[in-house]
């Protein structure tokens, strides 16, 4: 049986050579801390920055996952694994992906490390960041290029760059949703946001952009700020509403199945099979959050 899927509600950047932001980290509640080897690190202090990562990954395994977001160019994303790779690493974040056969290559080079580490081959995740329009033209290709990969985002920034378009919302609306969709055809977690999350301090924008990145298939989203994991972990959890709903609906369904009965009605509504699961999903999303998130 495959493994579930990450709960990533939220995913906290973290530059990997700045010790204190680290330590801060632990306390943010944060379903994955993010060490960033790419662009939060100077070009001159990667050599260093790489050789801190697993000890900051000890630092924080306890409280979150740790994922650790390597470079681009593959002399410094093979350096960037080697040294990496490690119990305390859940899942590796792959940037500016253009085609499977990097995905490809890249996971031999996992594997290899996690053989030296005497670790269980295949416990290193991946995320895949398209962040071009090549990469964009063959989402599903990446998505399902490797068994390791659990989960997908597109860039808003390096994406709309790329692109040569606004990285505002109107004009992300459509790449992203046809991100979520590739991701749900290969069975992984859509991770993102319908905009960019640079302005942290826009709590209200936030909330709203949040919202709606539910509404388009979102599980959760990165971001760089502490004061920002919060409005995530809140936004991309079930409403206690919602639950309640979901389990009426569930328990009338199965009742009327045992009944024997083919049409299902529920307080003027229909429900057919598609309604009950996504009311089962919701219930099931809901029984591995913590307690205060369910209500």
């Amino acid at each position: 049986m495959k493994d579930p899927l990450p709960l990533w509600r939220s995913l906290l950047y973290v530059p990997a050579n700045r010790s204190r932001f680290v330590e801060k980290a632990r306390s943010t509640g944060a379903d994955a801390i993010q060490l960033d080897l790419e662009d939060s690190i100077a070009p001159g202090e990667k050599d260093a920055a790489r050789l801190l990562v697993r000890d900051a990954a000890a630092t924080l395994a306890d409280v979150a996952d740790v994922i650790v977001r390597i470079n681009r160019p593959l002399s410094l994303a093979v350096r960037d694994i080697e040294a990496v790779v490690c119990p305390q690493v859940t899942a590796i974040s792959l940037p500016k992906v253009e085609g499977p056969e990097q995905v490809r290559l890249l996971a031999e080079v996992v594997a290899e490390a996690e053989v030296r580490t005497g670790m269980t081959l295949g416990a290193t995740r991946l995320i895949v960041g398209i962040e071009s329009a090549a990469g964009w033209l063959r989402m599903h290709e990446i998505a399902t290029a490797h068994e390791r990969i659990v989960a997908m985002l597109l860039g808003s920034e390096d994406f709309s760059q790329s692109v040569g378009m606004a990285a505002s919302p109107e004009a992300l609306h459509g790449p992203k949703q046809a991100m979520v969709i590739a991701a749900a055809a290969a069975g992984i977690l859509p991770l993102g946001l319908v905009g960019s999350f640079a302005n942290y301090r826009d709590v209200d924008a936030f909330a709203a952009m949040i919202e709606r990145s539910v509404d388009l298939g979102f599980k959760g989203a990165s971001c760089i700020h502490p004061d920002q994991v919060a409005a995530l972990n809140d936004g991309f959890s079930p409403r206690p509403a919602a639950i309640a709903d979901a389990r009426k609906v569930v328990a009338a369904f199965d009742q009327a199945v045992a009944a024997g009965q083919g049409a299902v009605g529920l307080e003027g509504r229909m429900l057919d099979l598609p309604v009950v699961e996504r009311a089962r999903a919701t219930l099931a999303r809901a029984a591995r959050l913590p307690v205060a998130a369910t209500g």
